[in-house]
């Protein structure tokens, strides 16, 4: 979760705002989702954008547990 977590496991070029959502081979050959650290959430500028933030790293997370629970 974050650009430090995607970093060390896709490399150095990832960027987590473009990645975000996707599911991506990691050099270990794992799949792995992108998806922002909360903190980020925390510092949204504003209430709404927060809520927006919130929403979508909840839906990230859903995805994930789906992937997992159904194996692919």
């Amino acid at each position: 979760m974050g650009a430090t977590a995607a970093r060390a496991l896709l490399g150095p070029g990832i960027s987590v705002v473009k990645a975000r959502g996707q599911w991506l081979d990691s050099s270990s050959g794992s799949a792995v989702m992108v998806t922002v650290h909360p903190a980020s959430i925390l510092r949204a500028p504003d209430a709404a954008a927060r809520r927006a933030g919130m929403a979508a790293f909840v839906a990230d997370l859903k995805r994930a547990a789906k992937r997992v629970r159904t194996g692919g």
